[in-house]
């Protein structure tokens, strides 16, 4: 039927094999919000602004806004100074529900579907029609893990199921686009004072998008 797209093929998943899936997945993630939040590398750039890859895109009241682009993947992350906080008093408000709120204010529905564990749950956004490009009419099903590295650094991680997990978990709705978000979330590290460093990066596939929107994206490049 026109406006419909054919069934995906919907995979079921023991509780128990998600949990395990989710631990596999997330460490990768982790390890890449780790190398891309690397603080000892801040401000080692080659004197145009590029930092490791990183395009400094804003520096405004001590926030830094960069991007990287590899192939189709757009990443973005921001860096900035807390002062007086610490990183487990920051932790407490970092979650993927309220990233999605700072993605795009037309965030128009955020629950929780399953805790696996006491650090690891599965989140359901879903955008509207007055989203930006990036978010446009989408529902992203995810994971949220909250680790403590040995140094004492915080870090939240949060990432897309794939899709036929997701679509077992959480049907798509007719209208809605299933998003895909790539290994993204925050790290928090403790500095001197009481005060922590914090990174966030968030990473989506060009690909996912129509062809309108992709050439819309090209404007931030």
């Amino acid at each position: 039927m026109e406006g419909y797209l054919p069934l995906e093929p919907v995979k079921s998943i023991s509780e128990e094999s998600l949990r395990r899936y989710v631990q596999f997945a997330s460490e990768s993630c982790i390890q890449e919000l780790l190398s891309a939040s690397d603080s000892k590398r801040a401000g080692s750039g080659d004197g145009d602004g590029v930092e490791d890859g990183w395009k400094l895109l804003a520096l405004e009241d001590g926030v830094e806004i960069s991007k990287r682009r590899s192939g189709s993947l757009h990443v973005f992350r921001s860096r900035w100074v807390l002062k007086s906080l610490s990183p487990q008093q920051f932790i407490t408000v970092a979650n993927a529900i309220d990233a999605a709120k700072q993605w795009d204010s037309d965030l128009v529905e955020a629950k929780y579907i399953k805790d696996l564990e006491e650090n690891l749950s599965i989140i359901r956004l879903r955008f509207g029609d007055a989203s930006k490009p990036l978010f446009k009419n989408r529902e992203f099903i995810v994971y949220e893990r909250r680790e403590t590295m040995d140094d004492g650094t915080l870090v939240v991680a949060v990432a897309s199921l794939p899709k036929q997990i997701a679509a077992g978990l959480q049907p798509k709705r007719s209208n809605s686009i299933r998003g895909l978000l790539l290994q993204s979330g925050w790290v928090v590290e403790n500095l001197e004072d009481n005060s922590c460093m914090v990174t966030y990066v968030v990473q989506l596939a060009l690909g996912i998008l129509s062809g309108c929107e992709q050439r819309d994206l090209k404007y931030t490049d």
